[in-house]
């Protein structure tokens, strides 16, 4: 994969608006576990990633419809994207392609790199560092957070304000559907 960088593959889990300031947020569900984590972004974002998930036709092309279509056109590929880091709360993702059987790495908002991974059904991954730092975990108990070793500890009160949106997707979830 990415020499010595660990890392998890995640699956978009849920899109969903925060109750408390109407953003968008994006949950990432790490594949082998539950630990999540979530990713404010833009409402233009969130709707290019919904429009793919959802199979919606639109008339015309979206940035990162037209992104998708220069790439083919060009003979590359994404091959995967990667959530790499975390910093003040703003996360930074890496795209990679395949051009002409050689890696290319590109800088981006993990926003963009997610809605061009889902239009070339490419892999999601998060860094086991961000998703240490950032991730939360579901048990039984309800949402904890992990510390970093990856142990779980309880979340502090102004985490959980800052995760009001994940709250809110906690709080629809029917607990009956994970038995």
């Amino acid at each position: 994969m990415e020499g010595n960088r660990d890392m998890k593959e995640v699956t978009i889990e849920a899109l969903r608006v925060s109750l408390m300031n109407y953003n968008r947020v994006v949950v990432l569900k790490e594949k082998d576990a539950d630990r999540y984590l979530t990713i404010y972004i833009g409402a233009a974002e969130a709707d290019a990633i919904a429009i793919r998930l959802q199979n919606v036709s639109v008339q015309r092309p979206m940035t990162h419809d037209l992104m998708t279509n220069v790439m083919q056109e060009l003979g590359a590929s994404v091959s995967r994207v990667v959530v790499t880091e975390v910093r003040n709360d703003t996360y930074y993702a890496r795209v990679f392609l395949d051009v002409n059987n050689e890696q290319v790495e590109i800088d981006s908002r993990p926003s963009d790199a997610i809605a061009l991974a889902v239009r070339a059904e490419a892999p999601i991954f998060v860094e086991d560092a961000v998703i240490d730092q950032a991730g939360v975990l579901l048990d039984d108990e309800g949402l904890v957070a992990t510390d970093e070793e990856g142990r779980p500890e309880p979340v502090k009160p102004e985490e959980l304000e800052k995760m009001s949106a994940f709250r809110d997707f906690i709080e629809s979830l029917d607990m009956d559907d994970f038995e």
